[in-house]
């Protein structure tokens, strides 16, 4: 098994006739995932990448069933894309645009979680893989193995990093989301932990953070009380200096709330072991399953 994708899963790529939509079309369908329809206003009636293409995504669900919608929209329209994927019904939603402003986001995902049944995955993200079954996003699959390590990031980079290395160290990947860097997101990391928590294929997860913003904190709350399975952490930007601007909107550090020693206190309470490299977090992963 695996959480939100799998091999079964029928995409939608909304922006599918631009750049970026095409290539990463292209690049999904190469890892293994069933694309059957694109999106772009005014490019209804053509075919890209030997997909067909609807004007609208409520023309696009008439001709097929869809369970995912990724999103390779220009930021203006970006958080209105999302909007209209979740009113076609798409359950799941996954949003790789960057620069989306701030009130969008802010009115799209506070629309979309009172509709209560659909999950929305960024902006700002690398989206989603269940290596060997299904890649929504942009990550470089050959990084992917298939295992038993669920893991969840804030950083492309770092996911990308992270997987190699517990791939390279033979645990592989059940699912990986990479849930995006900016203050306002759909999905964060307490959201996705029951999940793993249920699913029986993965053994242990791990938690790739970063400074700002409460997630971590969040999460450690509910791995304190709820976690049945062990977690490893990780946390970027730890060595940053103080008043330092960092690349992610998110990494903003308000009081106390979002400082590293804040994070580290808030695992170390849950029992959560924090990784100061990305080899380490190979070790630490190792240590609880062997």
């Amino acid at each position: 098994m695996s959480i939100l994708v799998n091999k079964n899963t029928q995409v939608l790529v909304q922006g599918i006739t631009g750049r970026e939509g095409a290539f990463h079309a292209e690049q999904m369908m190469k890892a293994g995932t069933k694309v059957v329809a694109g999106m772009t206003p005014g490019k209804g009636g053509q075919m890209a990448q030997g997909i067909p293409v609807y004007d609208t995504v409520k023309e696009a669900t008439r001709h097929h069933r869809i369970d995912a919608s990724i999103i390779f929209v220009p930021a203006p329209g970006a958080a209105d894309a999302a909007l209209e994927a979740a009113h076609a019904g798409i359950p799941l939603v996954v949003l790789i645009t960057e620069g989306i402003p701030t009130l969008d986001m802010v009115k799209a995902v506070a629309e979309i979680k009172a509709m209560g049944n659909v999950r929305l995955i960024g902006g700002n993200c690398p989206g989603l893989i269940t290596p060997g079954e299904c890649k929504l996003g942009i990550m470089p699959a050959n990084v992917f193995k298939r295992g038993k390590v669920g893991l969840i990031s804030r950083s492309g980079t770092v996911t990308y990093e992270t997987a190699k290395a517990l791939s390279d160290a033979g645990y592989g990947i059940s699912t990986c989301i990479g849930i995006g860097g900016d203050p306002i997101i759909g999905t964060t990391f307490k959201d996705l932990l029951p999940m793993f928590n249920d699913d029986p294929e993965t053994e242990a997860v791990v938690i790739c953070g970063e400074i700002g913003g409460s997630d971590e904190e969040d999460a450690a709350e509910y791995i304190k009380a709820h976690m049945k399975k062990p977690v490893v952490g990780f946390i970027g930007g730890r060595s940053a200096p103080k008043g330092k601007k960092m690349g992610h909107a998110g990494a903003i550090i308000m009081g106390n709330v979002g400082t590293p020693e804040s994070k580290l206190a808030a695992f170390a309470a849950a029992g959560v072991p924090v990784a100061d490299t990305i080899d380490e977090i190979v070790e630490l992963v190792r240590a609880k399953l062997g």
